[in-house]
């Protein structure tokens, strides 16, 4: 009996312990329907970008979304990216995406007809000032030991 009251205990830890992940949460579904639409980056800003280069999504140099172009469709949270930039190679692909109730957006970038769950890497931004035209995503990136905001600012294009 003692044996069975041990095992229940430590049963009811170990769930009572499980972590919670930024892909098991709750969805903001108000925040995506204001996203949804056609979507350029109009500016990428982080303290010392005169110094430093900031890779962006494992893709290119932060300043090369500069003038990239999003889509994101809110009812099966799929898009697109395409960077544009004159001097930077251009890139194309599909992306899924989600905001959940704390405010963080959820990215993954795909191969074209790959699909989402096969792709086990993604990015985790926090939402902020967003509007009915404009919006940023702020990503934490490390610098010299200390956090550092990289705000990405979407447009609405009509």
């Amino acid at each position: 009996m003692k044996k069975l009251i041990l095992l229940c205990a430590m049963s009811i830890m170990m769930f009572a312990c499980k972590t919670s992940s930024v892909t098991n949460t709750k969805l903001d579904n108000k925040s995506e329907k204001a996203m949804k639409g056609n979507w350029v980056i109009s500016s990428v800003s982080y303290p010392g970008s005169e110094y430093i280069k900031v890779n962006s999504f494992d893709l290119a140099d932060s300043k090369c979304f500069e003038g990239s172009a999003w889509k994101f469709v809110s009812n099966n949270n799929k898009g697109t990216m395409d960077l544009t930039s004159a001097s930077c190679t251009a890139f194309s692909s599909p992306i899924t995406w989600f905001v959940n109730q704390e405010g963080q957006f959820v990215l993954k970038v795909l191969n074209a007809g790959e699909k989402a769950k096969k792709v086990r890497s993604g990015y985790v931004l926090a939402v902020a000032n967003q509007t009915e035209t404009s919006f940023q995503l702020v990503d934490k990136i490390n610098v010299g030991g200390k956090m550092t905001d990289v705000v990405y600012q979407f447009q609405k294009i009509n």
